[in-house]
């Protein structure tokens, strides 16, 4: 296939659990025919200048098919740096710079359920603000190790205490990873 379609996750990370479930939806991503999944922190994110016309991280995102969007859950909402980088967008809003692209949303907290519906509410609001297409998370009825925490506007994932190379725990990634080969088949399908 030579028309590659771009997918990437853009996520802000404050311990690595975040940032450890974005590389599982990457992997997921990638394993999808036909499709080019990066990863970018938003950290690394530059303010915007105009559109971000010569801006790598600019360019990434307005170039892609499909983003996904990944925070922590702090105070039952996006942290603070994710909520940055969403306010950064506003001239790509006021030009509907993303106006039809894919979006997808997933949050790592510490409590089983600790408020992170709002967290992903968030961003499917913010998708909405843009004119993008959520794509739900529409996997795991059933099936054993996967979607544990039964979320469906998006991924979730339960970090404990421990390092990231520890916790979430293996069927958070299995899921992240399924997740993210459901948005790579949305984006070769609607990209």
């Amino acid at each position: 296939m030579t028309d590659l379609k771009r997918v990437v996750v853009v996520y802000h990370s404050g311990t690595g659990h975040t940032k450890a479930i974005a590389e599982s939806v990457v992997k997921g991503s990638a394993m999808v025919d036909g499709v080019d999944a990066q990863l970018l922190c938003v950290d690394d994110v530059p303010a915007i200048e105009g559109d971000g016309a010569g801006q790598v991280a600019w360019e990434m995102l307005n170039g892609a098919d499909a983003i996904v969007f990944g925070s922590p859950t702090y105070m039952g909402t996006v942290s603070a740096a994710f909520k940055g980088f969403m306010d950064a967008t506003g001239a790509l809003w006021f030009t509907r710079a993303w106006m039809d692209k894919l979006a997808a949303g997933f949050t790592v907290g510490g409590g089983l359920a600790g408020d992170k519906q709002s967290t992903l509410a968030a961003m499917q609001v913010f998708a909405s603000q843009h004119g993008m297409v959520w794509v739900s998370m529409g996997i795991g009825v059933g099936e054993p190790g996967i979607d544990r925490l039964g979320s469906s506007i998006g991924m979730m994932a339960q970090a404990g205490d421990g390092p990231a190379e520890v916790t979430p725990p293996a069927e958070d990634h299995a899921t992240a990873q399924r997740f993210g080969e459901r948005v790579g088949k949305a984006a070769v399908r609607w990209g």
